[in-house]
C-alpha cells in the first residue's frame, strides 16, 4: 500500500498557501439543518480564488519545483477547475502553463484558464483522455505533468480545507465532499482522522460516473467502461492509484447521487443558500437531501466549486424545478372554437399557475376534424400544486398528457 500523506504534510503546505489562497467561509443551511435535525454548514470552496479548492494542490505541487523544473513549464489536464488552478498557480510562482482540456469542456472554463495565461489545447472525449495528451506532451518536452489528484502534494494542499473546517467548527461530526479522482476527499480525511479519529469523512460521486465503488469491492482502481453525468468536475474514469489507498484506509463512506439529485441541490443552493455552485459542486448536498446516507451532526458540506457554464445553469435550473415538481410539462387537447386557448388559459390563471410557453397545434394527423392540440410549460409552487391543477383541468372536460421529461 502507498504510504500515506502525513498531517505534518499538511501543516506544511498550508504555511505554503499563506497569503496565496483565501479561507473560505462556512455559512449554515437551514434547510438542511432542518432535513437532518441538527447543524449542518457549507464550507463554500466555490468562493475560492479560481472558484474551486483546485488551486490549493497546484500551488504546493507547482511551488516545490525546482529551477530546471520550472524553467521547463508544467502541463495538466482538467475538465475546467484543476485547469484554473494550475494556469492561477504557474503564474504566481513565474513559470508557463499548457492545459489539455476535452473538446467539449464549458467555455467559460476554457476562456478563464486562458485568462490567467496558460495555454489550452482541446483533445479527447474526457479528462482521462485529455490527461493521455497530457503526459504524452510532458514526455516529448520536458513539461513536469501536474495531476489533477495523484500526488502527494496535490492531496496535502487540499487537506488544508480540512484544517480550516476543524478551526471554523470545531465540533464537527461529519464531513460530506463530492469525489472525482479523490484527491480532495484524501486530504481531507488525512487531517481530520489526524486530530479527530471519531470524525466521519463521507464521499459522494454521481452514479452516472462512479468509479470508486466498483474499485473499493475489487480491492484495486477499477477504470469504468464509459461514464457520463453532469457534474464535470468530478466526471474520472478511474480512481487514482495513491489517492485510491487514501480513501481505503480513512474514508468512512461512499455514496452515489443521481442527476435529478444534483439538479435538486443546486436549485436549493441558489433559491435557497445564495449559493452559485457547479453541480460537481453540489454533489455532497444532493447526498443529504436524498437521504443517501445517515449523517451525524453538525455536518460540514463542502462545496468544492462554483465554475458552472451559465447555459448549464439555465437547463439545470429548468431540470430541477422540473423534478421538483414545480415546472410542469402538459399537452392538453381540446375543441377548435374561438376563445377555446383562452379559456384554457383562464382556468390555469384562476389556478394560480402561470405559463412559460404556449404551442398551439391544428394540423396532425392524430387529431380529429375540430380538434387542437395546445403544448404547455407551466410553473407551479411544487408536486400537489401541479396534481391539483391537472385534476382540474381533466375535470373540466379536458384531456391532459403529462409530456415526458427531455
Amino acid at each position: 500500500m502507498t504510504e500515506l500523506v502525513s498531517l505534518d504534510e499538511v501543516r506544511a503546505a498550508r504555511e505554503l498557501l499563506d497569503g496565496v489562497i483565501r479561507t473560505t467561509p462556512m455559512e449554515p443551511s437551514r434547510p438542511l439543518s432542518a432535513a437532518l435535525g441538527g447543524p449542518v454548514w457549507l464550507k463554500c470552496e466555490n468562493l475560492q480564488r479560481a472558484g474551486s479548492y483546485k488551486v490549493r494542490g497546484a500551488y504546493v505541487r507547482i511551488s516545490r519545483l525546482s529551477a530546471p523544473e520550472r524553467a521547463r513549464g508544467v502541463v495538466a489536464a482538467s475538465a475546467g477547475n484543476h485547469a484554473q488552478g494550475v494556469a492561477l498557480a504557474a503564474g504566481l510562482v513565474g513559470t508557463h502553463a499548457t492545459v489539455f482540456m476535452p473538446v467539449n469542456a464549458p467555455l467559460p472554463k476554457v476562456a478563464a484558464t486562458k485568462g490567467y495565461g496558460a495555454q489550452v489545447e482541446l483533445v479527447g472525449a474526457t479528462v482521462d483522455e485529455s490527461l493521455v495528451a497530457a503526459q504524452t506532451f510532458a514526455e516529448r518536452t520536458g513539461a513536469v505533468l501536474i495531476h489533477p489528484f495523484d500526488h502527494r502534494d496535490v492531496i496535502a494542499g487540499q487537506g488544508t480545507v480540512a484544517l480550516e473546517i476543524l478551526e471554523q467548527c470545531p465540533e464537527v461530526a461529519t464531513i460530506v465532499t463530492g469525489v472525482g479522482g479523490g484527491g480532495l476527499i484524501s486530504g481531507l480525511a488525512v487531517a481530520a482522522k489526524a486530530l479527530r479519529p471519531d470524525v466521519r469523512v463521507i464521499g459522494v460521486q454521481a452514479a452516472g460516473a462512479a468509479a470508486f465503488p466498483p474499485s473499493l469491492v475489487a480491492g484495486e482502481p477499477v477504470r469504468l467502461p464509459a461514464f457520463t453525468t453532469i457534474a464535470d468536475g468530478i466526471a474520472v474514469g478511474r480512481p487514482g492509484d495513491v489517492t485510491f489507498s487514501h480513501v481505503r484506509k480513512l474514508v468512512d463512506d461512499m455514496v452515489t447521487v443521481s442527476e435529478e439529485d444534483i439538479s435538486r441541490a443546486l436549485l436549493m443552493l441558489l433559491e435557497r443558500g445564495k449559493q452559485v455552485v457547479e453541480p460537481a459542486g453540489a454533489v455532497g448536498v444532493a447526498a443529504l437531501l436524498a437521504g443517501a446516507v445517515e449523517v451525524t451532526t453538525p455536518a460540514v458540506v463542502v462545496l468544492s466549486g462554483g465554475n458552472i457554464d451559465p447555459l448549464l445553469m439555465l437547463r439545470v435550473i429548468e431540470h430541477g424545478l422540473a423534478a421538483a415538481g414545480r415546472y410542469l410539462r402538459v399537452t392538453v387537447r381540446c375543441s377548435d372554437r374561438p376563445g377555446q386557448l383562452a379559456s384554457l388559459l383562464s382556468e390555469i390563471a384562476e389556478h394560480r399557475a402561470n405559463v412559460v410557453d404556449v404551442v398551439h397545434q391544428r394540423a396532425h394527423p392524430h387529431l380529429r376534424l375540430g380538434e387542437v392540440e395546445v403544448a404547455l410549460s407551466v410553473e407551479t409552487r411544487g408536486v400537489e400544486h401541479s396534481d391539483m391543477l391537472i385534476s382540474a383541468l381533466r375535470a373540466s372536460g379536458y384531456q391532459v398528457t403529462i409530456a415526458p421529461e427531455a
